[in-house]
């Protein structure tokens, strides 16, 4: 009998902490976005980080594990985590883009420079359009209710139309 109830209470054990699982933003290389944008375009998200960045954790700890924030990401973005000193070559739109010196720490690869038009700093994420065209790159640690209006404001293809300031209004007054 002790061993029916031990079971049973296993059991239970592991069905709550199955359900409180947290989901996590579903993570891609650049050349997976590219393959996957022929037959699903999507906008892209590149987080654009580096190993020893503070700020870089605290987004992956705080902002990018925000449930509304995977949720959101993960139905309308393709999301790329990005090293920016990381050592692997990367192919993108028929270019080759390096890591000019790999035995160096610190050096910066080249598609990082490339996505950040040379303003290095971390975190940053940068929009593109699913022609893979730069939308914008925001530097920056972002909390969560802050990232959720400009995620919105790209996905609906709002900056064709009107600044972030307009639509972060009608925003803030539809939240009322």
């Amino acid at each position: 009998m002790k061993k029916y109830f031990a079971l049973i209470g296993l059991a239970l054990l592991l069905v709550t902490n199955a359900s409180f699982a947290q989901e996590k933003i579903n993570w891609i290389s650049i050349q997976q976005a590219e393959k996957l944008n022929t037959t699903q375009p999507r906008k892209v998200l590149i987080d654009c980080y580096t190993e020893w960045c503070g700020w870089c954790k605290r987004m992956d700890a705080t902002t990018f594990s925000d449930p509304s924030i995977v949720k959101y990401i993960n139905e309308n973005y393709y999301a790329v985590k990005f090293d920016a000193e990381q050592k692997d070559t990367v192919i993108f739109k028929n270019f080759t883009f390096i890591n000019p010196d790999p035995a160096n720490s610190r050096s910066t690869h080249q598609f990082a420079v490339s996505l950040l038009n040379g303003q290095l700093g971390y975190p940053t994420m940068v929009f593109l359009d699913e022609q893979f065209g730069i939308l914008t790159p925001l530097a920056g640690f972002v909390q969560a209710p802050d990232l959720m209006p400009i995620l919105h404001f790209f996905k609906a293809d709002a900056q064709k139309t009107t600044t972030y300031e307009e639509f972060k209004k009608q925003w803030d007054l539809n939240k009322k």
